[in-house]
């Protein structure tokens, strides 16, 4: 698992230009909405994004900003989960599930104390991490995986309830992204 490889699967399930009026993103290509590649400088059309573009973006805003890459040196898998996360709900949800799940997991904080599920890897989000891989071991990283996919899987439902244009997403999001 590389950042590289996690983009390009990125890619390849986002596709190209997309704007479907039921989308409340709007206007995407390669999975960046237009909201997002002007907050990172693009002015052009979205249908022309660059797909360097795209990738220095999902690079920069969804994996070294939020500090994806701390995270990958103790548990990969549940990096890998938290980038594509990330790019589907916003990083602050996705940090939030991780910090959620560490905290349900600590066993009442005898394992390692809670973490504030401000959605921003911390000190003390590392901390808690560390603290979780040296408690439960290699098998451990796959417990948190399905931590964070059962709270990404409950995020999809709601959204689907909430807003019932999302109902047209919802069995892809759940095909493609729950694993």
């Amino acid at each position: 698992m590389t950042v590289d490889g996690l983009i390009d699967d990125v890619l390849r399930r986002e596709g190209g230009y997309t704007h479907d009026p039921a989308d409340a993103g709007g206007e995407t290509r390669y999975g960046i909405t237009a909201a997002v590649a002007r907050a990172h400088g693009y002015a052009g059309p979205m249908r022309s994004l660059p797909v360097a573009t795209a990738r220095q973006i999902y690079r920069e805003a969804y994996w070294e900003r939020p500090r994806l890459d701390a995270v990958a040196k103790l548990t990969p898998n549940v990096a890998a989960i938290l980038f594509d996360t990330s790019v589907n709900m916003g990083v602050v949800v996705a940090v939030a599930f991780l910090q959620r799940a560490l905290n349900a997991l600590n066993r009442g904080a005898q394992d390692y104390p809670d973490v504030q599920p401000d959605g921003v890897i911390g000190p003390a989000t590392i901390a808690a991490l560390s603290g979780f891989a040296a408690r439960r071991g290699a098998g451990g990283d796959a417990v948190l995986a399905k931590a964070v996919e059962a709270l990404r899987g409950e995020r999809y439902v709601a959204l689907a309830e909430a807003r019932p244009a999302n109902e047209t997403f919802l069995y892809g999001w759940l095909s493609n992204r729950i694993g």
